[in-house]
């Protein structure tokens, strides 16, 4: 194991270890596994700690994305605008109901989709538009919500990554039409295995989404559409309310540790800090910073014991997954250039600032050797 982990989720658990095994025995006591209490009580919750009026549990972050499309109707034809910069599960949501990703630049400073350049990838085809608010980060929603109001299109929060984030006062998951959650156990908001929502003020969509994620059913064997089985089972759900009464704490400290990363790291020569926003709440899920020399950055903080990890090394479309869009190196030249230049280095609650301290001069130590 390294002096310094990337994120240790172990410490996460032990912190709160009697509430969580307490949860697990609620659980297999009631022998209600799937959609019982428990979800139903976290669904009311999350989406009150929102700001948003319905929440739906469902399998995963990437089936959160997919159940809104499909309850919205998209499908072969229709394209959606993505974020060139992303995980590629969010073009992988798209392409799951027919749909066409088409790809948009990422702003330099934000990282995030780039509002200004949305306009000139609309074409009569495109039905909807997904904001990831990356990285703990929320997108210009302001921006991105007029242009779909204005353009008839449905704007999608994909708040994978901003568990507890906010824009202009306002939390993710009530920014757009609907939001989708990942509660992947390295987020934020993490369960103890795969698990997602989905997030809206729409009563149609939530219902829709209800239906799709039960095998199309209301109603036990009624079928009434083709749906699928994907659905936040009852221990995971247990266990998120535990985490989420932590959730405001834990971002807090992510934010203090980010604050010292931003002002020990300020001025080292050969590395791009993250922008601090002004008008959003960053709760830090990565803490991502950019370097020309990456490799060599890395290496060095591997011999040093510090964990990191690249986010993400490849953009969809140079992916072998999307080689049929026809998409070329040098179609994106921002992503693909901080696709060659982003660094995440240690984040989490319980990183120690001794811990982070250590990482900070090991940067500096790295700078040093590479510009003398």
């Amino acid at each position: 194991m390294p002096e310094v982990p990337f994120l240790d989720l172990g410490q996460g658990y032990l912190e709160v270890k009697d509430e969580i095994d307490e949860a697990y025995g609620r659980v297999m006591r009631s022998a209600r596994y799937i959609l019982g209490p428990e979800c139903a009580a976290f669904e009311e919750e999350f989406a009150r700690y929102c700001g948003a009026k319905y929440c739906v549990g469902v399998a995963s972050g990437l089936e959160a994305l997919r159940l809104i499309l499909a309850a919205y109707g998209l499908g072969s034809g229709d394209e959606v605008l993505v974020p060139a910069h992303t995980f590629i599960a969010t073009w992988l949501a798209v392409s799951a109901v027919g749909a066409v990703p088409v790809g948009v630049e990422p702003n330099e400073e934000s990282w995030t989709i780039d509002a200004e350049t949305i306009e000139a990838a609309i074409t009569p085809r495109t039905r909807a538009l997904i904001a990831v608010h990356l990285y703990g980060r929320a997108a210009e929603m302001e921006m991105i919500t007029e242009i779909g109001r204005e353009r008839g299109l449905r704007v999608i929060e994909d708040a994978a990554q901003a568990h507890g984030a906010s824009y202009r006062g306002q939390s993710t998951g009530s920014l757009g039409d609907a939001a989708a959650f990942s509660f992947y156990p390295a987020k934020n908001l993490g369960a103890l295995g795969d698990g997602g929502a989905v997030v809206t003020n729409d009563a149609d969509l939530a219902e829709s989404v209800r239906v799709l994620r039960n095998y199309g059913s209301r109603s036990k064997y009624e079928h009434e559409i083709r749906g699928a089985n994907s659905r936040l089972d009852e221990l995971q759900a247990a266990f998120l309310r535990v985490k989420l009464r932590k959730l405001d704490e834990w971002n807090n400290r992510r934010r203090v540790l980010a604050n010292r990363y931003l002002e020990t790291l300020a001025g080292v020569k050969g590395i791009v800090l993250p922008e601090r926003p002004e008008n959003a709440e960053h709760v830090w899920h990565l803490f991502v910073v950019r370097s020309e020399r990456r490799t060599r950055l890395q290496e060095h903080l591997t011999r040093a014991g510090i964990g990191t990890l690249i986010h993400y090394p490849a953009p969809p479309h140079l992916q072998a997954a999307y080689a049929d869009r026809g998409y070329r190196r040098g179609d994106f030249p921002i992503a693909e250039r901080l696709a060659s230049e982003v660094l995440s280095l240690p984040m989490g609650p319980h990183l120690s600032r001794q811990q982070l301290d250590h990482v900070c001069q090991s940067i500096y130590e790295f700078s040093q050797v590479v510009t003398a």
